[in-house]
């Protein structure tokens, strides 16, 4: 038979629990972050189906996702500053509609946007920017490098960075291994990045 004083233990620390676990939801609420202490359902589909994959390609994957996140917040960041830069030149939230884009990205966003919806499958974005693909964001800065000159402090830098960022993406994005000079090359090439915005 169980003692009352270990049945009010139990309780108490049921209880502790369950008020830590509120605290952490609504610090998770408060500043938008997962601290991961529930188990989603996406981790249940990892547990049951990841460990079904090869280890070697495990492993590789998990190298590959710290280039991935490099380049995410890059090309995120590259977007941003052009949005920034535009919004404020027009002073207007609808710039993509105006003259400043190029007819030819227009067309081709377009072209993305009707594809996703031709598939089924949900909107990326509600942000024509975010349709645009590294070279069209390279061109959309070129394209009105009066109003971009005076962030980076040399255009052919921009356009030899932009290229090398460019060919370093394609492995990162379709899911091939960086061969180890790469992995340096991304390195590099990220910093000369923001070495153009020193002034």
């Amino acid at each position: 038979m169980v003692s009352r004083a270990l049945v009010e233990k139990i309780k108490s620390f049921g209880m502790t629990n369950q008020m830590i676990a509120e605290d952490i939801s609504a610090i998770e609420r408060r500043y938008n972050i997962e601290l991961g202490h529930i188990r989603g359902q996406s981790e249940t589909v990892e547990s049951d189906y990841y460990p079904q994959l090869d280890a070697a390609v495990r492993a590789e994957g998990a190298m590959m996702a710290r280039h991935y996140e490099v380049f995410y917040s890059l090309e995120r960041s590259i977007r941003a500053l052009v949005r920034d830069t535009l919004i404020t030149e027009t002073q207007s939230e609808d710039w993509w509609n105006g003259s400043k884009i190029p007819q030819a990205i227009k067309d081709e966003v377009i072209k993305r946007v009707q594809k996703e919806l031709d598939a089924g499958v949900s909107r990326r974005s509600q942000d024509a920017l975010d349709y645009t693909t590294f070279g069209e964001l390279y061109d959309i800065i070129n394209s009105h490098w009066s109003l971009f000159g005076s962030l980076f402090n040399s255009r052919k830098g921009l356009e030899k960075v932009i290229a090398s960022l460019n060919a370093l993406r394609n492995p990162i994005a379709h899911c091939c291994p960086l061969a180890e000079d790469e992995e340096l090359r991304l390195r590099i090439t990220v910093r000369d990045w923001f070495r153009l915005m020193e002034k």
